[in-house]
């Protein structure tokens, strides 16, 4: 794909053209989402699991699965029967905390990662990720007892805390700033390559005989962990990595490669620049908080915190039912989790195709408005069918297709807006001084409200039953409210050149002081 000359807002004339080097760099660094796409899928959660049927919902759905580690809550969900009220029956916070402690060693491990970025480069802390995830599946696929669960999952959370605090980071440095968002997107296009795929595989492995399909299941997560091992050993290290490690022979001989052309010397002078004025940051932890960091700051905690409360959890949880009621039966939980699933995926791939031309703040405001409006239609029809027992009775076909298309709708506007956006703008705001930090809180943030969401949305579930529609649907409102008021566009800027759409923006502007626009970028 030729390149060719853009000015690009700041003024700046970077030559240079999408290079079959870097596209195939950026693939495979983006497989680092392949694991945290395999873990959604592979753990699941209790939400799935139907009284009158086995419905899919990862190996916590699996009964030799929770006859050997969770008895009680089997005894509980055998006990189940259809007249009882269906919105209060998945309330066991035990396995949901199982399921959702990984989110927060992710945190945890995060906020070190961002230490490792910094001083051994971006590279070092995939490599670091695929590891620790590869031996958190190693002893969750062996696991005796449940303290080795919880041991494994602790592992794969810092694999994937490691892994998204660095590949969008690497993505984003190492793209064309023309091409950033659609490679930066392959990013979630890989976990959601990585959630169809363990969906496909638990449901298989959840029909082999003797009950011991879920240490594949479980012990199957190595497969994307090596991938990102191997991947990590041939990625070249990011131009901007090895300029702040002070590598600058390197750094210029390998953006003359990934740029496909014979003079780098703006782009270059620029990365240099930026970097010079990193190492003036002996904090920067505590830099970040500093006034002229605000704008970015603000929206590295409000878009994850945002993301999560979209209300996927409580679209997945309706699913399953629906696609029995058309009359898939014992197969309604495969036929979700592919229908859903390839959605996903390619509306992921529509916004990969999309962003860099229709610009984020479009997807995201477009996406909003999407969910929204199909939150409203299936909540409307969810009261009218499900009542407040939660039991749909005999469901017309007719009307089970139709809450299916809306659920279809909705998934893909979160999956090109707010999905694949929520990494992507993150990764791409801060200056190269407290980059690896801001992306250490970015994925803080996510993992905070992931399992906050997790641990409180079977007891809302139970309590605002087909309300929780709403509580969500207002969180839409208000997200797309702020990103058309606070986010300014930043489709085609260079990314050591960002702060430019911030001093320009009527709000944010205050915050940045004009000389900041010469310090930042190398804008003299």
């Amino acid at each position: 794909m030729a390149g060719g000359t853009i000015l690009t807002p700041g003024g700046k004339d970077y030559p240079g053209k999408l290079t079959r080097n870097v596209l195939i760099t950026c693939i495979i660094a983006a497989t680092g989402g392949l694991i945290f796409g395999y873990d959604l899928g592979i753990s699941g959660n209790i939400l799935e699991e139907q009284p009158c049927f086995t419905v899919f919902g990862g190996v916590t759905s699996m009964d030799s699965f929770l006859k050997e580690f969770f008895p009680s809550v089997y005894a509980k969900e055998s006990s189940i029967k259809p007249s009882d009220d269906q919105y209060c029956k998945f309330d066991s916070q035990t396995l949901t905390l199982f399921t959702s402690s990984l989110y927060l060693a992710a945190l945890v491990a995060s906020l070190f990662a961002a230490t490792v970025t910094r001083i051994f480069g971006r590279r070092t802390t995939m490599l670091s990720g695929g590891v620790l995830f590869c031996v958190g599946a190693l002893i969750n696929g062996f696991a005796q007892r449940i303290w080795m669960l919880i041991v494994g999952r602790l592992f794969l959370g810092f694999g994937i805390g490691c892994a998204n605090q660095s590949v969008p980071i690497y993505v984003s440095e190492m793209a064309p700033y023309r091409f950033r968002g659609g490679l930066n997107m392959m990013f979630q296009l890989a976990i959601t390559i990585g959630m169809l795929v363990a969906n496909l595989l638990n449901y298989f492995f959840a029909e082999i005989k003797g009950g011991w399909g879920w240490r594949l299941s479980l012990g199957g997560a190595m497969i994307p962990a090596i991938i990102i091992i191997i991947g990590s050993f041939f990625l070249p290290e990011t131009p901007n990595s090895l300029i702040e490690r002070d590598h600058h022979k390197e750094a210029k001989e390998q953006l003359l490669k990934i740029r496909g052309i014979p003079n780098v010397d703006a782009e270059f002078n620029d990365l240099v620049a930026a970097s010079e004025a990193s190492k003036l940051i002996k904090h920067p932890w505590a830099t970040i908080l500093e006034r002229k960091y605000r704008p970015q700051l603000t929206m590295a905690i409000c878009i994850p915190m945002f993301q999560q409360l979209t209300g996927m959890n409580v679209i997945t949880f309706y699913a399953p039912v629906l696609f029995k009621t058309i009359g898939f039966g014992s197969s309604a939980s495969l036929m979700s989790a592919v229908i859903t699933g390839t959605v996903n995926a390619l509306a992921t791939l529509v916004s990969i195709f999309s962003v860099d031309k229709w610009g984020r703040r479009t997807l995201f405001i477009e996406g909003g408005a999407q969910m929204f409006i199909c939150q409203v239609i299936i909540t409307i029809a969810i009261a009218a069918r499900f009542g407040i027992s939660g039991n749909p009775g005999e469901l017309p076909t007719w009307y089970a297709y139709g809450l299916v298309f809306f659920i279809c709708v909705y998934v893909a506007g979160f999956a090109w807006s707010w999905g694949p956006l929520g990494w992507l703008v993150p990764s791409e705001i801060f200056p190269l001084e407290v980059r690896s930090a801001a992306q250490a809180i970015n994925v803080s943030v996510n993992m905070i409200f992931t399992f906050g969401v997790a641990q409180v949305f079977t007891l809302m579930l139970c309590h605002l039953k087909f309300g929780l529609f709403i509580f969500f649907a207002f969180w839409v409102l208000i997200m797309s409210f702020f990103i058309f008021k606070y986010l300014p566009e930043t489709k085609g800027v260079p990314i050591e050149e960002m702060s430019i759409v911030w001093r320009n923006h009527p709000i944010w502007g205050k915050y940045v002081p004009p000389q900041e626009e010469a310090r930042i970028g190398g804008n003299v």
